[in-house]
């Protein structure tokens, strides 16, 4: 009767032991994939090249990427995407003359939550040419750092083909008061160390700037994966 009893206390142990067993040998091959891959957005093209999984031939894709530029910061210095190298970007639109400012109080917060995590860059791109010479004073009042917050502009002709085809959004300048104004896409877009937009975000929609927070840290993770594989 004793037996019987070891004998059973013995197998409880034993099942009790393999779900915990399985947990810890199973884990960091679950904490590698816990994140679910953020979405590449715009168009994309199969490329000549492959590349090979499991012995078998895939082809490369060639996602849109957001070209390169040369636009004005607050600091008055000319930038590019080399100001940028390997940051991951967080890009809203707007200009000085606009009385909502609602957007940029909101990256104003968001980006003194990252202020000391170089990781992450904020840029405010405005689609009014003459705020090339009014982003100092404007990025003052927001005691924006152009190392971490850059506010950028320039000419429309360089700026819109930027914003329409590059970023995918929309601008319009109604020049028919005197004084013009600007219909532009209300978005605020995630985009990685490679220039590719993972995400856009209703700037007034609470659930969506949620989403936002919560996929920048997705994409933080995605990025550091990458570099300890070696890709």
């Amino acid at each position: 009767m004793k037996g019987n009893t070891i004998k059973k206390l013995l197998i409880l142990v034993s099942i009790l032991a393999v779900p915990g067993f399985l947990f810890f040998y199973l884990l960091p091959h679950f904490a590698k994939n816990r994140y679910k891959s953020l979405p590449i957005y715009g168009e994309k093209t199969v490329a000549s090249s492959f590349h090979t999984v499991r012995g078998e031939k895939i082809p490369d894709t060639i996602y849109h990427q957001v070209p390169d530029f040369k636009l004005i910061n607050q600091d008055q210095d000319t930038v590019s995407w080399s100001a940028f190298k390997n940051k991951i970007i967080v890009l809203n639109l707007f200009y000085t003359g606009s009385n909502n400012t609602s957007v940029v109080q909101y990256i104003k917060k968001l980006s003194d939550g990252y202020e000391e995590k170089p990781l992450v860059r904020f840029i405010s791109l405005s689609v009014d040419p003459s705020d090339q010479t009014k982003n100092k004073a404007y990025a003052a009042t927001f005691q924006a750092k152009a190392d971490k917050w850059s506010f950028l502009a320039g000419d429309s002709s360089v700026t819109y083909p930027l914003i329409r085809k590059g970023l995918l959004l929309d601008v319009i300048e109604d020049d028919r008061k005197d004084k013009p104004s600007f219909i532009f896409g209300n978005k605020i877009i995630l985009i990685d160390v490679q220039h590719r937009i993972r995400g856009m975000y209703e700037s007034d929609s609470p659930e969506a700037t949620s989403r936002l927070e919560d996929e920048i840290k997705v994409l933080i993770a995605e990025y550091l994966r990458n570099v300890k594989d070696g890709r």
